[in-house]
């Protein structure tokens, strides 16, 4: 294997999940010359945003897509052949907690790639040539950046191994003058978040307490994010590029989130978080990393550890049971005068 190797990270997922993998990729780009990332559909644009990548290839896995399209022959074939004229010298493939690496190392070795790394509770036979085994409760940011240093990689001296983006644009004329509050609804897991009947209330109160509040979401959103603005605040769905969202985030003085894109990308832009965590998903895995947070939410409800997309139990208590207050001391919390507190505050666990 090449002292410097051509290396593939393999991050299927959606945009969190790929924001998630941002300093465990910075690694591997510190130790090889070229860096491609292998991604889904959903999370090609967070993909962009990261330094470090210098090609990109997306593929809708079966395996891991919400919605894949029908699994055909020739698009598997046609994403081996564009493997193998990678000639990658190694790979590394990061899943979350709960997935398999196995379907994608098998792709890996009919295209040819001598050397894949993945975390693997699974026996992996002669796919994987480093099974990393992952330490109980860690985050999916550091297990990634652990397997990767397992690799032999490692972050760049003054790196210190937190979220990060590439330099967003100024979005001034979108958002208007700082400060404000950024409120996304919206989440491909609705269980994640509030309903949108809560994030509607939640935006009024922050308004009528003087915040001023910005609702984004992407493009299908743009029903959702009209109700929640309502006549409270300014409706940005649909209207913002990711780089554009990533610099909004940056100039906010707190993001309330659910565990969520939007979230992973205001902590990727070191952006205060509310976080509304739904305990579907393990707190100690999915929560803002390394970037002052507060969390708010019931974690003793029914659904806990049952990763549901949509919420078992009436009425969405582990979220919308949240109060007004609760989240307007929140806010007041991650902020002083009204300005961001700084970003060495509050920080969570690694």
């Amino acid at each position: 294997m090449n002292a410097s190797p051509r290396t593939l990270v393999v991050r299927l997922g959606r945009a969190g999940d790929v924001l998630l993998a941002g300093p465990a990729l910075r690694a591997a780009a510190a130790g090889s010359p070229a860096v491609t990332l292998l991604c889904g559909p959903q999370g090609e644009a967070a993909g962009r945003l990261l330094p470090g990548v210098d090609d990109l290839i997306v593929y809708d896995a079966p395996w891991v897509s919400l919605s894949p399209p029908p699994l055909r022959r020739e698009d598997v074939a046609a994403l081996v052949e564009r493997l193998a004229a990678g000639r990658f010298d190694r790979a590394l493939i990061f899943t979350s907690f709960h997935q398999s690496p196995l379907p994608a190392a098998l792709l890996l070795k009919m295209a040819g790639v001598p050397w894949t790394g993945a975390d693997s509770e699974d026996y992996p036979g002669s796919l994987l040539q480093l099974r990393h085994r992952r330490a109980p409760h860690r985050h999916e940011a550091a297990a990634a950046l652990e397997l990767t240093e397992a690799a032999g990689f490692s972050l760049p001296p003054g790196d210190d191994g937190a979220l990060r983006a590439r330099p967003p644009p100024d979005p001034a004329h979108l958002p208007g003058a700082a400060p404000y509050v950024v409120l996304p609804p919206g989440a491909a897991v609705p269980a994640r978040t509030w309903s949108p009947a809560r994030s509607e209330r939640a935006a009024a109160a922050l308004a009528a307490a003087g915040h001023r509040v910005v609702v984004t979401g992407s493009p299908g959103e743009e029903a959702l994010t009209r109700r929640v603005a309502g006549h409270h605040a300014l409706d940005l769905g649909g209207r913002t590029t990711p780089p554009e969202l990533a610099g909004g985030l940056a100039r906010a003085k707190v993001v309330i989130a659910g565990n969520t894109g939007p979230a992973h990308l205001a902590a990727a832009v070191r952006t205060p978080i509310v976080s509304l965590f739904s305990p579907v998903v393990s707190a100690d895995r999915w929560l803002p990393y390394r970037v002052p947070h507060l969390r708010l939410g019931r974690q003793d409800t029914a659904c806990a550890g049952t990763r549901a997309r949509l919420c078992p139990v009436a009425g969405h208590p582990c979220l919308d049971s949240i109060t007004d207050d609760e989240v307007l001391s929140a806010v007041a919390a991650l902020t002083v005068g009204g300005s961001r507190r700084d970003r060495a505050g509050r920080k969570a666990p690694a």
